[in-house]
């Protein structure tokens, strides 16, 4: 898609592994999680806001733990005891003190690395690549406006830190219900609507009733594939936005895991070009 590169798509290549320092339960259904370790020497994020690592998690079941090699394991065991590989955001990368923290969405046993993050303990190792990344705010824009899910709120939250001290920004969250809201702060004028409820069209309906400010917007719409395509349905079609103004991209499928989002992903990307042709 023309809007923005692919989260998922992007190469990143640097094998990394890291140890747990902190596990906090931040809402009912996120884990934070802060990693550290030599192995995150140069890590060097910092150019975008939606920096992304790509965790590679063995399977239940796997007889096999950090560290250990891709390439090797792929060779000795069944398909089914790979390690499995999820992208997560970046929420906060602390240098000078080699600190790197990942938010996760946990749903029960749903998945592979919510589990993982649930049941993580201080000194368990994990192995990642990283970082990669595509989107940071416009400074030139005359206001942002932020549209996610819960998977997206570490994005956006580490995004709004970037947004000029009194430049208006609305931020769209849809998430289960009150319990999963979160505190967002940004030197912008911020506005926040917490959206409850797992309805595709919510955003979209949303962003339909509200006004949006005079001037020129930098979008950042990203989460779940069915919600993104229709909010950026609205913004392209309705709202007749440049496609400039806009970064998108879905970051997972419901009923899919990431491995078949990625099998759907080019589909997609074609039946939302359709969507605005």
């Amino acid at each position: 898609m023309a809007d923005a590169p692919a989260r998922t798509d992007r190469p990143v290549r640097r094998q990394l592994l890291v140890q747990v320092e902190e596990v906090t339960q931040i809402t009912p259904h996120m884990v934070r999680i802060v990693f550290g370790g030599a192995g995150l020497d140069g890590f060097g994020a910092g150019a975008y806001s939606d920096h992304y690592v790509k965790l590679q998690v063995p399977p239940p079941g796997a007889d096999y733990s950090a560290p250990f090699d891709v390439e090797e394991i792929r060779a000795s065991r069944p398909k089914e005891l790979w390690p499995r590989t999820r992208t997560y955001t970046v929420r906060a990368w602390d240098a000078e003190r080699r600190q790197l923290t990942v938010d996760f969405v946990v749903h029960g046993d749903v998945g592979v690395a919510g589990p993982w993050a649930a049941a993580a303990q201080v000194g368990d190792q994990l192995q990642l690549q990283g970082p990669g990344g595509a989107y940071t705010p416009d400074p030139d824009a005359d206001w942002h406006l932020m549209v996610g899910d819960p998977s997206v709120i570490p994005a956006i939250s580490a995004s709004l830190a970037r947004i000029p001290a009194g430049r208006p920004v609305i931020v769209l969250v849809q998430v289960d219900g009150p319990d999963d809201e979160q505190p967002l702060q940004s030197p912008g004028a911020l506005t926040v609507a917490w959206l409850h409820g797992d309805a595709q069209d919510t955003l979209a309906d949303a962003l339909r009733a509200l006004e949006f400010p005079a001037g020129s917007v930098h979008a950042f719409v990203h989460g779940e594939a069915g919600a993104v395509r229709a909010v950026r349905r609205h913004l392209l079609a309705e709202r007749g936005l440049p496609k400039e103004a806009l970064s998108v991209s879905g970051y997972w499928k419901r009923e899919r895991t990431e491995d078949g989002w990625r099998e759907d992903k080019p589909e997609w990307n074609r039946l939302a070009e359709a969507d605005v042709a």
